[in-house]
């Protein structure tokens, strides 16, 4: 369906603020701290590049209070989680494959189906499957999820490659049972060989 940034009708061309194209579609030119090229405006969301998601947005709306303040105010924008609202629901995190392999990293994978999650199955909701991608380094790289509330899951994932964890410590974590997030926990086994 498409999405385009709200800029025009803000005065921004009155202000002097750069944009990346001409009105309506450009979007606002902003550096790494969220300054625009006119001393005192700052833009985050879906007015200047990047995925249009909210959370994102929320993210850079905290960061730019926190610069505001003198403090350091950074998002990473390799841990955005991305979800699209179907059914199944689809959610990702982190390189894709065709990144990692640009950048040359090497990776090992790990799969596990919907299928086999007692919760899943119990729920009569156990189409799909989690893929989980490390690093020869152990970092998490990417998290894919195919299936019931992926939306709620990929948090989880977000919140590992946040913190440099590996597939083993996700799989390590104790993880309540019959949940779905098990098979995130049997993804991550999985990457080593050890999923059942």
């Amino acid at each position: 369906m498409g999405r385009k940034p709200y800029t025009e009708g803000l005065g921004l061309e009155a202000l002097g603020v750069s944009l990346t194209l001409p009105l309506p579609q450009g979007q606002i030119q902003v550096n790494e701290r969220f300054e625009t090229n006119v001393a005192g405006i700052y833009a985050i969301g879906d007015v200047i590049p990047g995925p249009m998601l909210a959370h994102r947005a929320d993210k850079e709306a905290i960061a730019v209070a926190e610069i505001l303040a003198d403090q350091a105010g950074h998002v990473n924008y390799s841990v955005i989680p991305s979800v699209i609202y179907t059914n199944p629901e689809i959610a990702s995190v982190g390189l894709s494959e065709e990144e990692a392999k640009a950048q040359g990293i090497a990776y090992h994978v790990g799969k596990f189906s919907f299928s086999a999650n007692s919760r899943a199955k119990a729920c009569g909701d156990s189409d799909g499957w989690v893929v989980l991608s490390q690093a020869a380094t152990d970092h998490v790289l990417r998290t894919h999820i195919l299936g019931p509330d992926a939306g709620t899951l990929i948090g989880e994932a977000a919140l590992a490659q946040e913190f440099g964890a590996s597939a083993e410590d996700i799989a390590r974590t104790v993880h309540a049972h019959p949940t779905l997030n098990e098979a995130l926990k049997e993804a991550a086994w999985a990457v080593s060989g050890q999923g059942i």
